[in-house]
Parts: C-alpha cells; sequence; structure tokens
C-alpha cells in the first residue's frame, strides 16, 4: 500500500515522462505547508532557467502584510514572478508540471497567475 506522498510521487513520474516526450521547457511546482516553489527547468540537461519562491527574502517582505507563504495570495504572487522570470530569460512556452499535486487550490492559483503573466502552456 503506498502512502499519501508516494501516490502523489507516482504520478509526477508520469506526467515528467510525458513531458520528456514532448521536449519541452517545464515549469514545475512545489507546494509545503509553509511556502510554495516555482522553476523553470530546461528540457535538456535539466538546468534551472528562472526559480520563484515564497523563502526570498523580497517576497517575504511582500508577504508581511497577508500571511506566510502557505496561502492562495501568495501563489498567485509566486505565479506572476515566475513569468517574469521566464520572460526575462527569453521562455514564452512551457509544460505546467504539477509535480503530482491536485490541479487545485495554491497550484491553479499559480497557474492561472503564471498565465496573465504570459506564459504559454
Amino acid at each position: 500500500m503506498l502512502n499519501k506522498k508516494e501516490q502523489r510521487l507516482r504520478r509526477s513520474r508520469q506526467t515528467r515522462v510525458r513531458i520528456a516526450l514532448q521536449s519541452s521547457v517545464r515549469l514545475t511546482v512545489f507546494r509545503s505547508n509553509l511556502h510554495i516553489y516555482a522553476s523553470v527547468i530546461s528540457e535538456c540537461g535539466g538546468k534551472v532557467l528562472a526559480s520563484a519562491s515564497t523563502a526570498e527574502k523580497e517576497v517575504r517582505e511582500q508577504l508581511a502584510t497577508s500571511g506566510k507563504g502557505g496561502n492562495v495570495n501568495a501563489a498567485v504572487l509566486i505565479g506572476k514572478r515566475i513569468a517574469e522570470k521566464a520572460k526575462a530569460a527569453g521562455i514564452e512556452k512551457v509544460a505546467f508540471d504539477r509535480s503530482g499535486f491536485a490541479y487545485h487550490g495554491r497550484i491553479k492559483a499559480l497557474a492561472d497567475a503564471a498565465r496573465e503573466g504570459g506564459l504559454q502552456f
């Protein structure tokens, strides 16, 4: 019997295989109880081209008024931030890798904000 984390990791492996077949840059998302992290990773070699998280000092200062990094407001902020950084690195089109998390709540908020920021996926 798989536990909750193993089930999520199993789902994430399936997603990564599909994205590898597309051979496109991927936008990966990881969420913990306190923070949310987003990275744009190249298709070959797995180099991180851009990243944003609620653990960054400037983001923590912005979120000081609205609470911590574990909420939808923080996810929206990170979505906009990762879109800006990806566009600065010359990336327009990505494959969304939600790392086995349900497309719901903070993950959905981050994806919608990244789309508004100009990323296509």
